[in-house]
């Protein structure tokens, strides 16, 4: 294998990389003896989830930010917060933030407030949106989608990592010499910047130093390689140190690999369905389903199975950080559980030793 140059990364210098393995959630509503949960009984639920994460020895607990039928995730920091009281060591993020439609200095209050809590644990993914219900929902509108975000990370990023900040754009009121507090720790807190695809994320996630968080969600994630190249080639032109990729992806563990294809199938095939009339997604066919768990971008089997395509990715996309997302609309509770206490108790270590491995023989 050769060796990287500048800011590039290998697959063996990811493999020596502290691996992370954390969990997603969106707050689905699961289904209890085949009944829907209450939204407020699925806000709790995410409490116990986290725990039993943090019981496991997961890294990370992350809940992403939507504004629609299903999901209970529209006031993340405050179910953080919540968690945080909860737990003692797991870090604390969101799976997405949706800064265009969010005010900059509202989240730096927020997650400022829950690292205080969480005694520096906080982190967050900040995103476009791939959804777009909050733009009308706040009264933004979709044509400014690229300005928005601009120019709201970076009055976000100068706010993390200034301690008196002037700024001035058109996406909301100027700042002058201000202080926020609770104050954020020196350098604000790990802000990953989430990319479904775009190449020009890429680059803004290299321009500001950012970890960059692959969402691969459908097709293979070999695909996604180009990015992580550009990645590497934009840190090294804005002359920023190596930085970190990751990726969220879709999945569930069981004992075998029958049991976790035929639980996962039961519940992603209506969700599929449902996105696909708002999205033009494929069909769920059986046979499709069956190629995404062999060659695509579900993580579903045996904690074998799901330990080998991880550390696979890490070969691939140089990965040193995977975040499942183990819950979908409608998957119940118990194999929700099941997946977490796997993924910590069987997977992680699994997958730790095969990176050791290929880092001894390289």
């Amino acid at each position: 294998m050769s060796t990287q140059q500048g800011t590039q990364m290998s697959a063996v210098d990811a493999a020596q990389l502290p691996f992370e393995i954390g969990l997603n959630s969106f707050g689905d509503v699961p289904n209890v003896d085949g009944t829907p949960l209450s939204d407020a009984a699925t806000v709790r639920l995410l409490v116990d989830k986290a725990r039993l994460a943090e019981k496991v020895g997961l890294d990370v607990f992350s809940i992403g930010e939507h504004y629609r039928e299903g999901f209970v995730d529209s006031a993340t920091p405050v179910i953080l917060a919540g968690i945080a009281t909860a737990t003692e060591r797991i870090r604390l993020g969101s799976a997405v933030t949706v800064l265009s439609t969010n005010d900059p200095v509202r989240l730096y209050n927020e997650f400022s407030t829950l690292d205080a809590l969480s005694n520096g644990r906080a982190q967050m993914v900040v995103g476009r949106a791939s959804q777009t219900q909050s733009f009308p929902l706040f009264g933004y509108d979709i044509a400014d989608y690229e300005q928005l975000f601009e120019e709201k990370l970076d009055l976000f990023m100068q706010l993390q990592r200034s301690d008196s900040v002037t700024w001035s754009g058109s996406v909301r009121a100027p700042l002058v010499n201000q202080t926020l507090h609770p104050t954020m720790r020196p350098g604000g807190i790990p802000t990953w910047v989430g990319v479904g695809g775009s190449p020009d994320s890429v680059v803004r996630a290299a321009r500001y130093g950012l970890p960059l968080m692959l969402a691969i969600i459908g097709g293979q994630p070999e695909r996604f390689a180009g990015h992580v190249d550009l990645y590497f080639r934009a840190l090294e032109k804005f002359g920023m140190p190596a930085g970190r990729v990751g990726q969220h992806a879709l999945g569930l563990v069981a004992e075998t690999d029958d049991e976790a294809a035929e639980t996962w199938w039961e519940s992603w095939k209506p969700m599929v369905e449902m996105m696909g009339k708002e999205r033009g997604f494929y069909p769920p066919t059986k046979e499709r389903y069956l190629m995404e768990l062999e060659t695509g971008a579900l993580f579903v089997g045996s904690p074998d199975t799901v330990a080998k395509k991880i550390a696979r990715m890490v070969e691939v996309l140089r990965i040193s950080r995977f975040d499942l997302k183990y819950d979908v609309i409608g998957l119940p509770t118990d194999a929700r559980a099941q997946t977490i206490s796997l993924l910590g108790t069987e997977v992680a270590p699994r997958v730790r030793r095969l990176l050791a491995k290929e880092s001894i023989n390289v």
